[in-house]
Protein backbone atom coordinates (compact mmCIF):
# COMPACT_ATOMS: atom_id res chain seq x y z
CA UNK A 1 0.00 0.00 0.00
CA UNK A 2 3.08 2.24 -0.69
CA UNK A 3 0.45 4.50 -2.93
CA UNK A 4 -1.30 5.70 0.92
CA UNK A 5 1.72 7.20 1.93
CA UNK A 6 0.94 10.60 3.58
CA UNK A 7 2.09 13.34 1.48
CA UNK A 8 1.58 11.34 -1.77
CA UNK A 9 0.08 13.69 -4.20
CA UNK A 10 -1.63 12.61 -7.65
CA UNK A 11 -2.14 14.82 -11.12
CA UNK A 12 -5.66 13.75 -11.70
CA UNK A 13 -5.53 16.00 -15.16
CA UNK A 14 -8.09 18.57 -15.48
CA UNK A 15 -11.78 19.05 -16.52
CA UNK A 16 -13.36 20.95 -18.99
CA UNK A 17 -17.42 21.62 -18.78
CA UNK A 18 -19.22 22.86 -21.61
CA UNK A 19 -22.75 25.04 -21.13
CA UNK A 20 -24.20 21.47 -22.09
CA UNK A 21 -22.42 19.42 -19.65
CA UNK A 22 -23.47 22.20 -16.45
CA UNK A 23 -27.08 21.86 -18.08
CA UNK A 24 -27.41 18.18 -18.30
CA UNK A 25 -26.09 17.83 -15.14
CA UNK A 26 -28.55 20.33 -13.56
CA UNK A 27 -31.39 18.68 -15.31
CA UNK A 28 -30.55 15.30 -13.27
CA UNK A 29 -29.10 16.25 -9.90
CA UNK A 30 -29.28 20.22 -9.40
CA UNK A 31 -32.14 21.96 -11.15
CA UNK A 32 -31.72 25.30 -9.87
CA UNK A 33 -32.18 28.08 -12.66
CA UNK A 34 -27.90 29.31 -12.70
CA UNK A 35 -27.11 26.03 -13.54
CA UNK A 36 -30.07 25.59 -16.06
CA UNK A 37 -30.98 28.95 -17.54
CA UNK A 38 -28.06 31.12 -19.08
CA UNK A 39 -30.08 34.03 -19.19
CA UNK A 40 -31.32 34.11 -15.57
CA UNK A 41 -27.79 33.06 -14.63
CA UNK A 42 -26.84 36.55 -16.03
CA UNK A 43 -29.00 38.18 -13.21
CA UNK A 44 -27.25 36.43 -10.40
CA UNK A 45 -24.42 37.12 -8.41
CA UNK A 46 -22.40 34.76 -10.79
CA UNK A 47 -23.35 36.80 -14.04
CA UNK A 48 -23.39 33.80 -16.12
CA UNK A 49 -24.28 30.05 -16.11
CA UNK A 50 -22.52 28.08 -13.47
CA UNK A 51 -21.85 24.18 -12.70
CA UNK A 52 -23.25 22.96 -9.48
CA UNK A 53 -20.70 22.11 -7.03
CA UNK A 54 -20.61 18.41 -6.98
CA UNK A 55 -19.84 18.76 -10.80
CA UNK A 56 -16.32 18.55 -10.94
CA UNK A 57 -15.96 16.26 -8.18
CA UNK A 58 -18.36 13.38 -9.34
CA UNK A 59 -16.57 13.56 -13.11
CA UNK A 60 -13.09 13.43 -11.47
CA UNK A 61 -14.23 10.69 -8.85
CA UNK A 62 -15.77 8.38 -11.44
CA UNK A 63 -12.71 9.65 -14.55
CA UNK A 64 -10.18 9.69 -12.52
CA UNK A 65 -10.04 8.52 -8.86
CA UNK A 66 -12.19 5.07 -8.94
CA UNK A 67 -9.79 3.71 -11.83
CA UNK A 68 -6.92 4.10 -9.75
CA UNK A 69 -8.17 2.98 -6.04
CA UNK A 70 -11.80 1.91 -6.50
CA UNK A 71 -10.82 -2.12 -6.63
CA UNK A 72 -9.32 -1.29 -2.89
CA UNK A 73 -11.82 0.04 -1.39
CA UNK A 74 -13.87 -1.76 1.30
CA UNK A 75 -15.90 1.36 2.20
CA UNK A 76 -16.36 4.82 1.91
CA UNK A 77 -16.40 6.51 5.55
CA UNK A 78 -16.82 10.26 5.08
CA UNK A 79 -16.64 13.95 2.97
CA UNK A 80 -16.50 16.50 4.85
CA UNK A 81 -14.72 20.45 4.45
CA UNK A 82 -16.54 20.76 1.39
CA UNK A 83 -15.55 23.64 0.12
CA UNK A 84 -17.63 25.87 -2.98
CA UNK A 85 -15.10 28.38 -3.27
CA UNK A 86 -15.41 30.36 -6.24
CA UNK A 87 -17.89 29.14 -8.94
CA UNK A 88 -17.09 27.03 -11.86
CA UNK A 89 -18.18 28.47 -15.40
CA UNK A 90 -18.21 26.93 -18.91
CA UNK A 91 -15.53 26.57 -20.93
CA UNK A 92 -12.69 27.29 -17.95
CA UNK A 93 -10.28 24.46 -17.26
CA UNK A 94 -10.12 23.16 -13.58
CA UNK A 95 -7.07 21.36 -12.52
CA UNK A 96 -7.09 18.73 -10.30
CA UNK A 97 -4.73 17.70 -7.34
CA UNK A 98 -5.61 14.95 -4.69
CA UNK A 99 -3.20 14.27 -1.75
CA UNK A 100 -2.76 11.46 0.80
CA UNK A 101 -3.39 13.19 4.28
CA UNK A 102 -3.79 10.61 6.73
CA UNK A 103 -3.15 6.97 6.75
CA UNK A 104 -4.24 5.04 9.85
CA UNK A 105 -4.07 1.28 9.65
CA UNK A 106 -7.39 -0.25 11.54
CA UNK A 107 -6.27 -3.75 12.33
CA UNK A 108 -10.21 -5.30 13.61
CA UNK A 109 -11.10 -5.09 9.72
CA UNK A 110 -7.81 -5.65 8.22
CA UNK A 111 -7.85 -2.45 6.39
CA UNK A 112 -6.66 1.31 6.35
CA UNK A 113 -8.19 4.34 6.66
CA UNK A 114 -6.84 6.65 4.40
CA UNK A 115 -7.94 10.97 4.34
CA UNK A 116 -7.73 12.37 1.06
CA UNK A 117 -7.71 15.85 -0.10
CA UNK A 118 -9.15 16.74 -3.43
CA UNK A 119 -8.00 20.69 -5.06
CA UNK A 120 -9.93 21.66 -7.55
CA UNK A 121 -7.77 25.39 -9.37
CA UNK A 122 -9.09 27.37 -12.20
CA UNK A 123 -6.09 28.57 -14.62
CA UNK A 124 -5.34 31.54 -12.63
CA UNK A 125 -4.16 28.62 -9.58
CA UNK A 126 -7.08 29.93 -7.67
CA UNK A 127 -8.69 27.27 -5.54
CA UNK A 128 -12.50 26.83 -6.65
CA UNK A 129 -13.18 23.59 -4.56
CA UNK A 130 -11.50 21.18 -2.22
CA UNK A 131 -12.69 18.64 -0.38
CA UNK A 132 -11.95 15.69 2.12
CA UNK A 133 -12.81 12.42 1.81
CA UNK A 134 -12.36 9.14 3.76
CA UNK A 135 -11.91 5.28 2.92
CA UNK A 136 -11.21 2.60 4.42
CA UNK A 137 -9.60 0.53 1.96
CA UNK A 138 -8.04 -2.94 2.10
CA UNK A 139 -4.34 -3.67 3.33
Amino acid sequence: MNEFAVGNKYNLGEIILSENDIIEFAKAFDPLDFHLDPEIAKKTIFKGLIASGPHIFNLIYRREWLPRFGKTVICGTGVSNWKFIKPVYANQKITVELSVLTVNPETKIGGTAVSWLFEFKNEKEEMVQLLHMEVMHKS
